[in-house]
């Protein structure tokens, strides 16, 4: 068999934690071979020692059948193998152009001779169908296109064997059916691709083979054409998975949250930018409404808002009838807002505390949790416990874990429990399965359906069209800070959401 990449038996460990068990991955050349694994399995750490970014302790990688010692990127490149890193690796104040012959200019007596470079560039544009501006600021251009950016620069070292880590995160539905039509023609042009992911239905989309990882091990490589997205999930997860949602229609009752003509500015060397203009909608019990748009639009801004976290210029924001505008963050965290932070780490936990110290963080000045300004520590441990049991949080030692060393998945759930477990009038679910793998995603999901029938008002914040189109019962669509559409999500396609998300189109029911 003709395998232009082996990694055999590929070992990696990190003190006290093995990321890759004696791994090994063949990637055949021409296709596009997908790397599948829950958050933490250790994709991103075999891609990296491929990429030269860690040496492996046991192992070797083959390419073109020789076998080759790859101590840093630059050797990965001398042998024709690039990456696409899930966060990109741009300088924010340089152009296009020079973006992408960074570290590969051509000089001519110490001299930079771009006209070669710009020529060589716009040809593999146009071939490629990547269309890019060179002279853009990339600071100034899409996601979308700074990614374009990233894969023109594998192009321009002549990269054979490109590596795609989580490459549509950050991606509209547009974005990522333009990104799987450059993968099928880099392949048709004889590249090789390795694409690693945790979403289903982009690997029935374009890969040929998948391969598995679970908790560091290989588990399997199938041929994508002939296994469902059930069978790879379970063979990711190791259990069977429900991938769609379960919920009965929903019935609104009376208003909980009202935000009306919220602004916030943000001043910059003497300007003032509006990263929010004039913001209005209403949330209702039994009802899940979700902030759709992609990232930096002023989502974020909008829920520190709305939280208490920043300050807005102009606007009000009531909960049950109440102003909160000018409360502080405990009052609105007492008067019946909770709220599953973006970023869990900054917001979500204190990370050297232990589980259960986290799991009371919005209570324990409450009357069962201290007494005389001491607290009870029996009632603590024994509330975290419940929490523990109720919401399956998985760690080493229980309530006394400290919080930093879980997963993702299992942090996640310890604010899910804590915020869920205060009994909400409005919940505030800022991307609470960002990075979570299917298991993990499938139980949160179920947590938000059971608090929205249980009479809580829910606004969830999403960057997931699959999560938005499947949990919302009305999507508001957010585009560079205005509120550009509220739209019933059984009455549209992800395509037209992707409109709206664009800022292609606007309207649709506002009222």
């Amino acid at each position: 068999m003709d395998y232009i990449i082996e990694m055999l038996h590929i070992t990696k460990e990190f003190p006290g934690i093995i990321a890759n068990d004696d791994i090994t991955l063949q990637l055949k050349k021409g296709e596009i071979h997908a790397l599948l694994g829950e958050n933490g399995a250790g994709k991103s750490t075999l891609m990296s020692v491929l990429f030269g970014l860690y040496q492996p302790e046991k192992g070797i990688i083959k390419v073109r059948n020789k076998e080759e010692k790859i101590t840093g990127p630059l050797d990965a490149n001398d042998l024709g193998i690039g990456m696409v890193h899930q966060h990109f690796k741009l300088v924010e104040n340089f152009t296009v152009l020079q973006n992408i012959v960074l570290g590969m200019e051509t000089t001519k007596q110490g001299f930079l001779r771009m006209k070669e470079a710009r020529k060589k560039v716009m040809e593999l544009s146009e071939k490629y169908k990547l269309l890019v501006d060179p002279d853009a600021l990339i600071s100034d251009i899409t996601v979308g296109m700074q990614q374009r950016v990233e894969i023109l620069k594998m192009l321009y070292r002549d990269n054979e064997i490109m590596i795609f880590d989580e490459p549509t995160a950050v991606l509209t539905p547009q974005e990522i059916e333009e990104l799987m039509q450059i993968m099928r023609d880099l392949v048709k042009e004889g590249k090789s691709i390795l694409f690693i992911t945790h979403k289903l239905n982009e690997i029935k989309a374009v890969a040929d083979r998948c391969s598995v990882l679970r908790r560091g091990k290989y588990i399997g490589t199938v041929e994508v054409a002939d296994t469902t997205p059930q069978e790879m999930s379970e063979m990711m997860v190791g259990r069977k998975v429900n991938l769609t949602i379960e919920k009965k229609s929903s019935e609104p009752k009376e208003v909980v949250l009202e935000v009306k003509d919220l602004t916030v500015e943000a001043k910059k060397e003497g300007h003032t930018k509006k990263l929010v203009q004039n913001a209005s909608f209403q949330v209702r019990r039994g009802e899940i409404v979700c902030i759709a748009g992609i990232d930096g639009n002023g989502q974020t801004e909008l829920v520190h808002a709305i939280t208490g976290l920043s300050d807005m210029s102009a606007g009000a924001v009531t909960i049950n009838g109440e102003d909160v505008t000018k409360k502080p963050i405990r009052y609105r965290s007492t008067h019946g807002l909770s709220h599953i932070p973006e970023d869990r780490h900054k917001h979500g936990l204190v990370l050297d505390y232990n589980l259960a110290y986290n799991l009371v963080l919005q209570q324990y000045f409450e009357k069962e949790f201290q007494s005389s300004r001491f607290l009870k520590n029996d009632s603590i441990y024994k509330y975290a416990e419940k929490l523990i049991q109720d919401y399956d949080i998985r760690s080493s030692e229980g309530p006394f874990t400290v919080t930093r060393s879980m997963s993702g998945g299992n942090q996640q759930k310890a604010i899910v429990a804590r915020e869920v477990s205060k009994t909400p009038d409005i919940l505030l679910a800022v991307q609470p399965t960002r990075g979570l793998d299917v298991g993990a995603i499938e139980y949160i999901h179920k947590q938000l359906v059971k608090q929205r029938d249980a009479g809580a008002a829910i606004l969830l914040v999403s960057l997931e069209l699959d999560e938005v189109m499947n949990l919302s019962d009305r999507i508001l669509v957010m585009f560079e800070g205005e509120i550009v559409a509220d739209l019933d999500p059984k009455a549209i396609t992800v395509q037209e959401l992707g409109l709206y998300m664009a800022g292609a189109k606007k309207g649709g029911e506002l009222s």
